[in-house]
């Protein structure tokens, strides 16, 4: 997920707290997954990460707009 993706650039607040709330559930679950050694893509937590990343940035701008 790039940040020119519309799913960040035009979700509203609300929607990007659900959003990062769902992949870090799914980060939870991946972690599980590498402890067990059943972690078929590795590369889906750096990902993750960085998405968790962008949305947390997009919040903030969000939140110091609105001030």
């Amino acid at each position: 997920m790039k940040y020119s993706d519309t799913k960040i650039k035009d979700a509203t607040l609300v929607e990007l707290s659900a959003l990062g709330r769902d992949l870090r559930h799914e980060m939870f679950n991946l972690r599980l997954q590498q402890a067990s050694a059943q972690l078929e893509k590795p590369a889906r937590l750096r990902h993750l990460r960085k998405d968790i990343a962008r949305i947390e940035t997009r919040i903030s701008e969000l939140r110091n707009k609105a001030k």
